[in-house]
């Protein structure tokens, strides 16, 4: 076969480009004026740039191991734009994928794209059901690196506003200035770059308005004395990311605060709390909880592939190693800590310290009750972490057979927004910013030795666990998409 030429690869990636340039509004309206969410295998495709697009086509071709590319999703959203759909996710990577399928079994009987993509989506066209009956309101309880974050992914998918709205923020009361310096530090961050968006500071009305969302900046020193309904918020479901309050009577006062109704902590809680990791214990929350709590981020990194690696496999007994990157509750330079290690640099040092995830694992997979140790060093980098699992199995596998299992699961699972998986052979902690998975398992580093093996997984210890806490966060409200596939999410 002749190799192609330069002139064939630049031609080739212009075409794909430009279709890629006509699927992005066809994305917008659908998001925005229909309240439909595009994924590729996953990945949101709204307010997403043209490289990024690209990129997640790629990446299904690497991984899933197929031809799917911009030429063959291009007819597919065309196709789905002349349905008449409302309130739904729908991965187009998979319809597309399937519609591929159909083409080369049915050969020259194959069906139209239009005709096949109506086929398939049948029970999503026309149908008017809302994901939930109202709006569901939402308040930041502190403004911090994750309240930060999860503003930013709550703002992002507001879309047309009947299913969320973020309402306000609540934080101590601040100096001369403070509206502004929270302003400046949501819109610059200088491990995630910029928000997408807009953001103006209404001073008179002490608002934040973000891609003309209005958020109440309420100043308040504890939950109880904050009336909500005087912003014109009610039932709003509060997420505490301040961790001042882990155990029931500490969370159980934003309850008492008028306009609340429920409340998301998160870091792990304490005391009979239930403590969720979205995906593999959420089936716990029911309509009548009034406080979870989302775990840590380490915990919602390492249970989903614990869980599914000892359903398969079998754990007879493992160790947790957590390299860290560093968090605000170090110092910066040597200083006093009431805690071990935690005052020297945490710019200059690897500080070894402990870490409770393995023992809160066992809340989530209680099958792995005793079987599990785990330590943590913290490293100099501000956001990405390891997560090495040391483990022993009860069955023998080969790192062929592992991997092969793990990466089915992050692309054909009701996990694979849980699990991520990555052939990158240059793959560092800072390719994870950003990523929206709780794990990402790095094939390239499995060891396996007969029934011992050791998995490497990686985890934006900020934004991924976001991503988990807003799961849950739509969970808890009774938020409930239509999706195509059926069984996805």
């Amino acid at each position: 076969m002749d190799r192609p030429s330069v002139d064939d690869y630049f031609g080739d990636w212009k075409q794909r480009e430009a279709l890629v340039q006509e699927m992005i509004p066809v994305i917008g309206r659908l998001f925005s004026q229909r309240n439909i969410g595009i994924f590729i295998y996953g990945r949101p495709l709204h307010n997403r740039s043209v490289t990024f697009i690209m990129k997640s086509h790629r990446f299904v071709r690497q991984v899933e191991r197929n031809e799917m590319s911009e030429f063959e999703t291009h007819p597919v959203l065309m196709a789905m734009a002349k349905l008449d759909l409302r309130h739904a996710h729908i991965d187009l990577g998979k319809l597309t994928v399937r519609y591929m399928e159909h083409l080369e079994t049915e050969g020259s009987a194959a069906q139209s794209v239009d005709d096949f993509v109506r086929q398939e989506l049948a029970y999503l066209d026309g149908t008017k059901q809302k994901p939930i009956e109202k709006s569901q309101d939402v308040v930041l309880y502190g403004f911090g690196r994750i309240g930060r974050l999860m503003a930013r992914l709550l703002i992002e998918r507001t879309s047309t506003g009947e299913v969320m709205r973020l309402r306000a923020i609540v934080v101590r009361p601040g100096g001369e200035g403070d509206l502004e310096k929270r302003a400046s530090l949501f819109t610059a961050d200088s491990v995630h770059g910029a928000f997408q968006g807009t953001l103006r500071v209404d001073e008179e009305n002490n608002c934040l308005i973000a891609n003309g969302n209005v958020l109440h900046v309420i100043y308040a020193n504890s939950p109880e004395e904050v009336d909500y309904t005087a912003y014109g918020i009610d039932d709003a479901l509060i997420i505490d990311n301040t961790g001042k309050w882990r155990d029931e009577a500490g969370l159980g006062l934003h309850l008492k605060a008028k306009g609340a109704s429920k409340v998301i902590l998160t870091a792990p809680g304490k005391g009979d709390l239930k403590n969720i990791v979205f995906g593999i214990n959420d089936n716990e929350m029911g309509a009548d909880d009034k406080i979870i709590t989302a775990a840590s981020c380490t915990t919602n990194a390492i249970a989903p592939v614990l869980k599914v690696v000892n359903d398969r496999f079998g754990i007879e007994h493992g160790h947790i190693e957590t390299v860290h990157a560093y968090t605000n509750d170090q110092n910066l330079l040597d200083n006093y800590h009431k805690r071990s290690r935690r005052g020297r640099s945490a710019a200059l040092n690897m500080v070894l310290t402990e870490t409770g995830a393995a023992n809160a694992v066992v809340k989530v997979v209680p099958e792995l009750a005793g079987k599990l140790t785990g330590n943590a060093v913290r490293v100099p980098t501000p956001n990405v972490s390891m997560a090495i699992m040391t483990l022993t199995l009860t069955s023998e596998t080969s790192k062929d057979e592992l991997n092969e299992f793990l990466r089915d699961i992050a692309l054909h699972s009701k996990l694979q927004d849980q699990i991520s998986y990555t052939q990158s052979p240059d793959a560092v902690s800072s390719d994870f910013v950003g990523t929206r998975e709780a794990g990402i398992v790095d094939s390239n580093a499995t060891i396996v030795n007969g029934r011992h093996c050791a998995l490497y997984l990686w985890y934006d210890n900020e934004f991924g666990y976001c991503c988990q806490v807003g799961r849950m966060v739509y969970k808890m409200a009774g938020v409930r998409f239509q999706t195509y596939p059926v069984d996805w999410k």
